[in-house]
This record gives C-alpha cells, structure tokens and sequence, in this order.
C-alpha cells in the first residue's frame, strides 16, 4: 500500500491495511516538523549524558546544580490539574495490545498508562497497532475477540488513559525525516497527540502522558518546547497537555524540583520509578570500585537509598502542588498456588501500605487482580480525600542519602543464576514481540531485565563481585551458567507451548552485553537492531 507522505518523509516499513489512518500525511506533518526543530536539541543532550557518564568512570559523584538553586529555594507550584487527574490512587500499566487496553481500561483503576516503551516490544507492527488500538478505545470503539471466541469490550466507566512515548535515547528505525530517523518518543507522542488529543478533550480527560527516563531539567524542557509546539501547531491552548515525569534515574533525584519548574505549565507530577532507578544507580556508578550491590532481591524500597529516595520525591511534589505516584511491585497473583498467592498479594499490601503511609497519592500495578488491594491501602490513609498534596515531608534530603548504596552483600550463586535466567526468558520474549513477560512469578519488563544484565556485568569486573562462599564471579563461570540457564529457560518455555525460537540469540547477546569490556548503554538498542 502507498501512503501520501510529506516532503522528506520515508517510511522503511511494510504498511499494512489501517496503518493510513494514523500514517496519515497530516500526522506525518506534525512527526517531521517536530524533528526537524527538535533533534539537534535531542542529539545534544544524549551527547552531555555521555560526557558526564565519562566524568562518573573517572570518579566524579553527582550533586545539586548550583545554577538551580534558585529554583529550589524560590516559591512556586505547577499549573492547577483538570478533574480527571486530581484522583490517582490506583494506576495500571501495561503494552498497547488490544486485550490490555480494554483489562487495563476495565480493571477498575482510577488511570492507565498505556505503554510504548518498557512493557512493551517496539516491533514496527506494535507500534502502529498500538497507536490504532489507543485510537479505538478513545472513541469506545475497541473490541477484542480471543481463540475462545470471549468478546471483550470496555465498560461504561473506565480508567483515565495516559500514554507513555519512548525515551529519549530510543529511535523509531523505520520512519525518516530528511535520511534521518525520528525519535521513539516524538513519533510515538506525535502519533497519539494529533489523531487524539481533540477527541479526548471533548471526552473530558486528556491529553494526558508519562515521560521516561529523564537525566535532567534540560531534558525536561526540551519535552515541554515540543508540547508547546504541538499544542500550536493543532490550535490548542499552552498547558493543556499533562504530562508525569517518571523519576527513575538516578540524576533525575538531584533535580526533581527543576524537573517540575520545566514543565510546571504541563506537569501532572513525579513517578517513582524503582526498577529503572536500581539499573540507572548500575549503570552511572558501574566503574567505581567502591560500588556494588547485592542480589536483586535484596534491594528492596525498604533500602536506605532507595528509602531517601522515595521521600525526597514525596517532599518535592507535595512541595510544588503535585501529585507523587509510588512505583510497581513485579509481584503478580499466582493461580496455582493458594499459599504463594496469598503471600505476593500481602507483599503488594505491604508495598502500598508504605506508599500510602509516606504520603505518596497512588501507586502502580501490572494486574488487574492488584487494583482493589492497592485502592483499600490508599484508602485506608486517605479516607474520601482523592490525595494528599497537603501532607508535607520534613527533612532535608541530599547526595548522603541518595549515594547510601547498602546492602553490598549478598551475592549468591541463585541470585547470579536468576539474573542469567531472567535476562535470557526476557529477552528472547522481546525478541519475539512481547515486552512484558510473567517470570518466576513477577511481572518483568525492559527495566527488570536491565537489572539482570547489568548486575551481572558489575559483577564480573568489580572487585567485590564475589559470592558469598568466596568465589570471584569470572567470565568462565558466567558462560558456564549461561549455557546451563538457557537450557532451562527453553525447557520453561517449551512446556508453555511457546515457541522457543529467539531464545539461543538472546542467550547470545545477553553473554555479549554481560561479558564486553565497554557497558552497552541499554539493552534495548542492540535488540532493537536485531529485531526486523
């Protein structure tokens, strides 16, 4: 099928029967302008990421800015919220699959992130099925049949959709402006915004989005640049988007407060986005000498690191007049097993419990079944109030607390082998074209299996990389392992009645990524490149 593109747009992609309707040229217009003005800002800031990356290898830590400081010590708050944002207590993720929009948009939640990025695997097909399914359920026309033949459909009241674009440093391959790729995230948020943004208006809730894996307030004010020329370029009025910034890096902490003063005209507030942020502490700190931690599942938000930063982001939305969303528990129901079942689903009541208890005005899921636990949790603090924005967090928060890395120890032979069994399981899944996957009875995604890799790969060059029955983690004991764990893996996967054909590449660039002498970045740019 040929598509009426704009001037010095090409798109490098099969184009199936009802990708026109969101490839219209008129989108593609808003796609190539915002590229055209927007991606040298965009190549620049990746460019000082990986300046300061460098100054970190070489033993620089990070600190507040002190050209900010005027900002965090000035009075200020964000913009006032429509309605349809001011009740957030429950909010369900997930991919933009037609079955999850409608679980998700049903589930009872008062939001759903509808996910283009982390939970979800950027095949070109998932992509723009993805954009023609949010299109659907704006309009309630989306509908779902399964092998079964069970028809889902959405129900009369249904959560407030947020969409989440890529982050900054993903490229959407197939679509190019002027020989150039786009960027993921402005294809994606481009895409959704001019086919949908009227729509919901009109509908009484939205434009709304979530904003990934933010470095700092720079990068912030390049997204709140593009919304001002988006909302220009359609005719609507500046700071009718908002949008939640997902702090989960760990520079993002040093500047919350300039984070929110970017975009205070579109913020909706701060996402505490843990997963992310353990694999963002890895990656920043991955050659100090001093740096290293325990088994994944040891770090928990109970950690003093991650403690500090829980409330510091609690502190500086309630500060601001914004809202401060808690992150996700990976835990999932278990349906075979009562006894294990009953004890994730106390482990999701405790993590709410303390999200509540800290302040925070809601929390995320990844399943439906979670939604009434974590809404009792929240409303057992909040009572009928639809937040606290009023509760105030004292005591100050800074470098001492963010760089309190504990604990260092332990690392065990299981907790090395369960990060090579889920980097494998998950990235032969993604692969394969679905990004969030049920492992080991946790919900994983891109940021989980970020975790994996690098934790691995630290482990293997860092002095204390050692296990806790004294051997050194080495390359020749990974290999070892990966070759063992991908035989389980594909034995899991077989007895599932899935195909286990991506799985031997995964094995092979989850050895590469583990076991180079140079960090890759992200796992998902190599996989993105292995992808077709």
């Amino acid at each position: 099928m040929n598509l009426d593109l704009p001037e010095g747009v090409e798109i490098a992609a099969p184009i199936h029967p009802g990708y026109e309707a969101v490839l219209s040229c008129e989108a593609l217009e808003l796609v190539a302008r915002l590229h055209r003005v927007f991606a040298p800002r965009r190549r620049e800031l990746l460019r000082l990421r990986a300046e300061r990356q460098a100054r970190f290898d070489a033993g620089e830590m990070p600190g507040f800015l002190p050209e900010t400081r005027h900002i965090r010590e000035s009075r200020w708050e964000i913009a006032p919220l429509p309605p349809a944002l001011e009740c957030r207590r429950v909010e369900i993720t997930g991919p933009v699959e037609a079955k999850m929009i409608i679980n998700a948009l049903n589930s009872g939640a008062d939001s759903y992130m509808a996910d283009f990025e982390d939970s979800n695997s950027p095949k070109w097909e998932n992509q723009i099925q993805g954009q023609i399914n949010l299109h659907q359920a704006i309009r309630r026309e989306i509908g779902f049949r399964n092998e079964a033949g069970k028809q889902y459909r959405l129900n009369d009241k249904t959560a407030t959709l947020q969409i989440r674009a890529r982050g900054w440093h993903l490229d959407e391959k197939h679509v190019l402006v002027d020989g150039e790729r786009v960027s993921g995230g402005i294809f994606d948020f481009a895409l959704a915004f001019f086919h949908n943004a009227k729509e919901q208006i009109a509908r009484g809730a939205g434009p709304f989005y979530y904003l990934p894996k933010l470095e700092s307030h720079l990068e912030a004010r390049l997204w709140n640049d593009i919304f001002n020329m988006a909302q220009n370029h359609i005719g609507m009025a500046r700071g009718t988007i908002k949008a939640t910034v997902l702090i989960e890096t760990i520079l993002a902490t040093f500047e919350m407060e300039e984070i929110l003063f970017e975009l205070r005209e579109h913020s909706a507030g701060l996402n505490a986005g843990r997963w992310d942020y353990i694999f963002s502490c890895i990656k920043k700190f991955r050659k100090n000498k001093n740096f290293c931690l325990a088994n994944r599942s040891a770090i928990t938000m109970e950690v003093p690191f991650m403690r500090a930063y829980a409330l510091a982001l609690v502190q500086a939305c309630h500060k601001r007049g914004a809202p401060a969303i808690g992150g996700m528990s990976a835990l999932i129901p278990i349906k075979n097993d009562p006894t294990a079942n009953e004890k994730a689903l106390e482990g999701v009541r405790r993590d709410k419990r303390r999200d509540a208890g800290d302040g925070f005005d809601g929390g995320w899921v990844a399943h439906p079944g979670l939604v009434d636990i974590a809404r009792e949790e929240f409303v057992n603090v909040l009572g009928d109030r639809p937040n606290q924005w009023e509760k105030q967090v004292s005591g100050a928060f800074g470098p001492g607390d963010w760089l309190d890395f504990r604990p260092s120890q332990p690392i065990t032979e299981a907790g090395l082998r369960n990060n090579i069994n889920v980097g494998i399981h998950y990235l032969g899944s993604w692969l394969a074209g679905n990004g969030c996957v049920p492992i080991h009875n946790l919900m994983e995604d891109a940021a989980t299996a970020e975790i994996s890799r690098s934790q691995v790969w630290q482990w293997v060059i860092s002095p204390k990389g050692v296990l806790d029955d004294g051997r050194k983690i080495a390359p020749d004991m990974v290999r070892a392992m990966i070759d063992e764990e991908l035989e389980a893996v594909k034995a899991t996967v077989a007895a599932q009645g899935e195909d286990v054909g991506t799985y031997e590449q995964a094995a092979k660039i989850f050895a590469g990524m583990s076991l180079t002498p140079d960090y890759p970045e992200f796992l998902t740019l190599p996989l993105y490149e292995a992808m077709a």
